[in-house]
């Protein structure tokens, strides 16, 4: 609890950098003056990593806990109307901002004591634009350098009430795949259509059934969508052109669900193309995976969130995606969600994560880092037998 007190103590100057990094956001690779900054406010030494990422460690040698805060803006132009908004093109409307704040204040006030273990503070660049960090810092070997042990962080969710956290254990985002249908055919005249095989035509087809071979792959309880956002064909209204694409992307809880979904989005794509006269075939860039909270970490995480005052339930998940999930590959991973609606989060119009009117109060500041020191010592407990 000494760390607890130590933590109260540093929020003011936390709230300060909070404003200051909001009304200065850099989006995905072009953190310059961020992580500067927020290595500024921590006063102690850093190593950089992955371009423009940053990596602090306090506590003794051996092995350690990370914590995670993503140091990058959004392309969005600020309508929050705040003082401290931001003016340009980029904004803060994940709540980055809150997360570097209350990262900073969790390290000034550990470096004040003395650990059992030692704390990595991870500043990741590019979370929102791939190729996303996290791989990166993973590359790197820091994580393996300062023996982490298992990876902590803390998301503000505007679907979940403030004063509650939301640190459930199993899948809790999903993993995403961005995937592309291309149908060849063959061209001609619109006046003279059945001498050409019309790609535009077979691709809607295609499209359309998507969702049939979602709903006949995967098991009904188990999370998934598969969208279409993008759809290109043809130069001119009167040309059947030679070909037709469209993209999207899926997400899956399963890795098995996205393996059978990729096969029959595949098998689907060419059996309605070869019907019409046309080819298709299906590319698919794998993203991120599923982000899997470990049981023991998630159970502990909520004993010390209860001993704070902040109530562990709440529970949420979403196919949203984080590449926070990639730390799996190192250690243990655990992401605790802090509640940012400060209404009814089933109210419409409520800004959600990427809106340009999305701004967490102030107090968020205190609830991430509380979530954050909640996780650590869960952390440090499973590794050091260090229990509530």
């Amino acid at each position: 609890m000494a760390w607890r007190a130590a933590l109260d103590d540093e929020l003011p100057a936390a709230v300060a950098l909070r404003h200051e990094l909001h009304a200065r956001p850099e989006v995905s690779g072009q953190e310059i003056w961020t992580p500067a900054r927020v290595v500024e406010a921590i006063g102690l030494p850093a190593r950089q990593v992955a371009g423009t990422g940053r990596v602090l460690r306090i506590g003794p040698a051996g092995p350690s806990v990370a914590v995670r805060a993503e140091l990058d803006g959004l392309p969005v132009r600020e309508r929050t109307g705040a003082p401290f908004s931001a003016t340009g093109e980029a904004m803060h409307a994940c709540g980055h901002d809150v997360h570097l704040a209350a990262l900073a204040a969790l390290t000034r006030a550990g470096a004040r004591l003395d650990l059992p273990l030692g704390l990595v503070a991870l500043l990741q660049p590019r979370e929102e634009v791939g190729p996303t960090g996290a791989r990166d810092v993973i590359e790197s070997g820091v994580l393996a350098e300062h023996q982490v042990r298992a990876v902590i962080g803390a998301h503000v969710q505007p679907r979940v009430p403030v004063g509650q956290v939301s640190v459930d254990a199993g899948p809790v985002n999903a993993g995403v795949d961005e995937f592309e249908i291309t149908v060849t055919g063959r061209p001609g005249h619109t006046g003279y259509p059945h001498l050409a095989a019309d790609p535009v035509t077979t691709l809607c087809r295609c499209v359309l059934a998507l969702q049939d071979v979602l709903r006949g792959q995967v098991d009904p309880m188990h999370p998934a969508t598969l969208t279409i956002t993008q759809l290109v064909a043809g130069t001119a209204p009167n040309v059947i052109p030679a070909s037709a694409s469209a993209a999207g992307t899926l997400r899956t809880m399963h890795a098995a669900d996205a393996t059978a979904l990729h096969q029959g989005i595949a098998a689907a794509v060419a059996g309605i193309a070869r019907a019409f006269g046309c080819s298709g075939e299906l590319s698919v860039v794998r993203g991120e995976p599923a982000l899997v909270n470990d049981p023991v970490l998630a159970a502990g995480a909520a004993g010390w969130l209860q001993r704070f005052g902040l109530a562990a339930g709440g529970s949420f998940a979403s196919c949203g995606s984080d590449d926070f999930a990639s730390y799996v590959d190192v250690a243990p991973i655990t992401m605790l969600f802090v509640g940012a609606a400060e209404g009814d989060v089933n109210a419409a119009g409520v800004p959600m994560l990427h809106d340009p009117r999305f701004l967490p109060a102030d107090a968020r500041v205190a609830d991430v880092a509380h979530a954050m020191l909640a996780g650590t010592l869960s952390a440090i407990g499973s590794i050091s037998k260090i229990t509530p």
